[in-house]
């Protein structure tokens, strides 16, 4: 399972105030605890600051000075992502693109000049997906559109968008069978979903984003956005995977339980 630890986002108020302070120490260890948690990209998202183009500077450095993970760089501005892209030192991730005309034209030129992995939502001018329909229609433009332009299957990450729970008791099926058929036709592509979506306006929603993430293992998605320091949450991804068939006699399980980093 491919993980982007969400932690660094100026969108947390916590962060924000870090990013104002300039407080380096805090965002660094922020940074290496999510490496050392299992991380394999570290979001970066400086778009709610005063000055994120010069934020996203500081941040991709501070953050490459305690952590070779590669870093997941993350704006609705394209002059941030090609900041960000510019300093990173291994090969990121975007975060995203959409079959919006708009979005796609200010991005794709990035992804291609970097040769970045890179997160697809299902959304295209329209807006937001309403059905599974919807989702696997965009995907295939996406897919389609992203290959043609030279981009590996390997480095797609379909997200197919999920909207809260508490405003539609479907929408969590509508993404599980979308995963599930996604899965089906791009075995190459991987499919990543941002897990706190499905929860918001509910309450305990830890509760609902880990019966999410568990049931989305076993439709086959294979990366999260998520909080890698949620040992729970952790935990409880070791065991999807154990029981989705991706861990070969349940070794990564055991290695996790013995190294204490897995437990209930």
């Amino acid at each position: 399972m491919i993980i982007v630890g969400e932690l660094i986002n100026s969108t947390r108020k916590a962060i924000a105030q870090a990013i104002e302070q300039k407080d380096k120490p805090y965002l660094q260890d922020l940074a290496k605890r999510q490496a050392e948690s299992g991380a394999a990209f570290i979001d970066i998202n400086t778009a709610a600051s005063g000055n994120e183009i010069e934020n996203m500077k500081w941040m991709v450095e501070l953050v490459q000075e305690v952590t070779d993970v590669p870093l997941c760089i993350d704006s609705p501005s394209a002059a941030a992502l090609q900041t960000g892209l510019q300093l990173c030192r291994q090969k990121a991730l975007v975060n995203s693109i959409t079959a919006e005309k708009e979005r796609w034209e200010q991005v794709l030129p990035l992804v291609q000049e970097f040769k970045t992995g890179v997160i697809a939502l299902c959304m295209e001018d329209g807006g937001m997906p309403e059905s599974t329909d919807d989702r696997l229609r965009v995907a295939e433009k996406l897919v389609t559109g992203l290959t043609a332009s030279g981009v590996a299957k390997t480095d797609i990450y379909l997200d197919p968008l999920i909207k809260p729970l508490g405003v539609n008791h479907k929408f969590g099926a509508e993404v599980l069978e979308t995963t599930r058929l996604l899965r089906e036709r791009y075995p190459e592509v991987h499919i990543i979903s941002g897990l706190s979506n499905v929860s918001f306006g509910l309450p305990e929603r830890r509760l609902i984003n880990r019966a999410f993430m568990t049931m989305s293992v076993a439709m086959g998605m294979d990366a999260f956005i998520l909080d890698p320091l949620d040992q729970v949450m952790m935990s409880f991804l070791a065991a999807a995977r154990a029981l989705a068939g991706y861990d070969e006699y349940c070794m990564d399980y055991i290695a996790g339980v013995r190294a204490g980093k897995v437990k209930a």
